[in-house]
Order: structure tokens, then sequence, then C-alpha cells
């Protein structure tokens, strides 16, 4: 599992000390938890990306939805029209700070075994995603 370099903040930074501020990208598409999961598929189909990050009411970020997670649920059973993405995250979904560093992130996303995490400021607001490299 390697994760991406999106935006090297030093070309001669020690990788020891590399934290997630430095690989992070940048935010991509953000939407409201009170989006409908089929709402959120075709936003994430027009914008041509493979994840959401959601925040709530006060714009502070509550996690991440991927096109296959939002499938899967689409799919399901249990599936209706009504349910929203806050329903899926509950209180809030996994997110890092940027200054954690890449080896505490790297193993955070193995153990959860997440492509993708939401780096967030210490109030709770977006400020990129750490991905996965392909």
């Amino acid at each position: 599992m390697t994760l991406v370099q999106m935006q090297p903040r030093s070309a001669n930074a020690n990788p020891a000390h590399r934290t997630v501020g430095d690989a992070m990208e940048a935010t991509g598409p953000q939407v409201c938890d009170d989006m409908t999961v089929e709402v959120a598929l075709a936003v994430m189909a027009s914008a041509r990306a493979g994840h959401l990050l959601v925040c709530d009411e006060d714009g502070l970020c509550t996690g991440l939805v991927t096109q296959a997670r939002l499938t899967t649920v689409r799919d399901s059973a249990a599936y209706t029209d009504q349910v929203r993405l806050r329903d899926l995250l509950g209180d809030r979904g996994p997110v890092t700070s940027p200054v954690t560093t890449m080896a505490e992130a790297e193993h955070a996303m193995r153990y959860r075994r997440l492509d993708a995490l939401p780096v967030v400021d210490d109030q709770g607001s977006a400020l990129g995603v750490l991905a996965l490299a392909r």
C-alpha cells in the first residue's frame, strides 16, 4: 500500500518526518450530509470523482463516502430513496490531521482498509484528502 504524494512541500524533506499535510491532495467535491444516496451518486458521476467529502450543516467534515459504498447501499434490499449520507456515516467517519505522520496515517488506513481519508484542521473543516496510489 503506497500513499500518493500530490503536493510535495520540499524535495529534501526527510521521509521519516513527512506528514499527511505534505502528501494530501485537494479536497474535491464536498456535499452536505442531508443529501440522498441517489443525488450523491449523480454528483459523483458529474464530478467524475471516486469519493465525496461529507459535511454537516455547520460545514464541518463528517467523513467520506466512495462510489463503491454508495452503490452497495443503493443495491441492498433495505435501501429506500430516503437514505441520507448522514445515515451511512453515523456520528463522524475517520479523519486525520495534516500534522499526522505518514507512517501513522498509512497504518490507520491499512487497519481500517481505507482507500482515502479526509484531512481536517483543528476545527474540523476539510483541508484535503489522503488517497492511496492506484
